[in-house]
């Protein structure tokens, strides 16, 4: 039942997870962020030697057994693995018990842009090798784009809402922005939110290498990802899952949470010009800033730190920075940004989570991640971009910027409490 509310009610961060190349948990993330160091390397999945580009932002190390029953283990694609282990961590942060703290009030909502594709590759070529009925008995129900929010819910016990969001390379951030919706209003109380990407598969890693959207520094894979450096040829494909609790400010303060950040605004447009490239104009993405802070009222002098798209392609970095400037005019040269994509790639539907992730625990520890490998000035990319080296700073309010195939344009505004 929604409950009626005659005020727009507060939401907060109160728990936090994440799986990705540079670390499994927030600690070991939060520790590369801060070091600036690369998760890039040569794929180890499958043999790339054939592919133009030969490496990825690739998770080691993570055993989804550690996390997952193994019967249930067995019926999910890995996108859902990364998202149950981190929605297990998210919550555990939030020392909270979704089954004893309303789980018809709590609901999950997942961005993910292509959850399952890999799944589905792997039975094809089993299909292919040995026949129809030697494909796994679960592949249905593990590779259905809904498996992700279908397989937390389950794991977590909470019957409130439950869904996936598919925006491209925004669906994080447009989770993000539903989930804060969700709350304010009264839906539900808890929402358990974020992103999950797998996506380092053969037939995946072939349909970005013909679109030549990578980069192919293939004999320096740690320095491949440079965003708003003048010598970037393309982005870097990564995998992992970025997952946070959500809740209503009072209830987390009657209960003595720690308050990550609170969630202030949001905005959503679509530019309605070109699958892949960005409306030079920057129009609608201009547009979805502007309602951004409008929604969370709060002005150009009160931004402290923006947490770029920043894919490092030639197109979206130089789009990305003009952006900036018609939205925050000179106060934009005054903003530190950086682009965490340098560290760990671009994890498509995950991003906006995993990278929401990463300035709100700069937030909290008072440091901006750098953007590393910034080697060649860029004079249409001429911002403060936190070169290579994370950076001091008290970050009071922050901008998250998300921009996806399609002209897709979501954006999150978060401040400290």
């Amino acid at each position: 039942m929604v409950q009626i509310l005659s005020k727009k009610r507060r939401v907060v961060i109160t728990g936090i997870g994440v799986v990705s190349s540079i670390g499994i948990g927030k600690d070991a993330f939060w520790d590369s962020l801060k070091n600036g160091r690369s998760g890039i390397s040569r794929i180890t999945a499958f043999d790339p030697s054939a592919f133009t580009t030969q490496f990825a932002g690739e998770i080691r190390n993570f055993n989804a057994a550690d996390y997952i029953d193994a019967k249930r283990l067995k019926r999910m694609d890995r996108t859902s693995q990364l998202a149950v282990a981190c929605a297990k961590m998210a919550v555990e942060d939030a020392k909270l018990d979704p089954r004893c703290n309303g789980r018809e009030r709590t609901g999950v909502i997942i961005g993910t842009a292509m959850a399952g594709h890999g799944y589905i590759l792997d039975q094809h070529k089993t299909l292919m090798q040995k026949g129809p009925m030697r494909i796994n008995p679960f592949t249905a129900l593990a590779s259905f784009p809904d498996a992700c929010a279908s397989n937390v819910s389950i794991e977590l016990g909470v019957t409130g809402p439950s869904f996936s969001i598919a925006t491209a390379c925004s669906s994080a951030s447009d989770a993000g922005g539903y989930a804060f919706d969700a709350i304010r209003n009264g839906t539900v109380d808890f929402l358990i939110m974020g992103g999950a990407e797998a996506s380092i598969y053969p037939g995946i890693l072939a349909a970005f290498c013909v679109a030549r959207a990578l980069s192919t520094r293939n004999e320096e894979p740690e320095k491949a990802s440079r965003p708003f450096s003048r010598d970037r040829d393309g982005f870097v494909l990564g995998e992992g899952a970025g997952m946070m609790v959500l809740e209503e400010y009072e209830h987390a303060k009657k209960r003595g949470a720690h308050i990550y950040a609170e969630v202030l605004g949001h905005g959503m447009t679509c530019d309605a010009y070109h699958m892949t490239a960005p409306d030079p104009e920057g129009k609608e993405a201009v547009r979805a800033i502007q309602i951004a802070m409008t929604n969370a009222g709060v002005t150009p002098n009160q931004i402290d730190y923006i947490n770029a798209h920043g894919t490092s392609t030639v197109l979206n970095d130089k789009i990305e920075t003009m952006i900036i400037k018609k939205v925050l005019g000179s106060r934009a040269y005054q903003i530190p940004i950086s682009s965490t994509k340098s560290m760990i790639g671009h994890l498509i539907g995950a991003a906006g989570s995993v990278e929401l992730i990463a300035t709100i625990l700069g937030m909290d520890y008072g440091i901006i991640p750098p953007t590393i490998n910034y080697s060649v000035p860029d004079p249409e990319c001429d911002l403060d971009y936190v070169p290579n080296q994370a950076r001091p700073a008290k970050i009071s309010i922050a901008i998250k910027n998300s921009f996806g195939f399609g002209g897709k344009n979501s954006i999150l505004i978060v401040g400290k409490i």
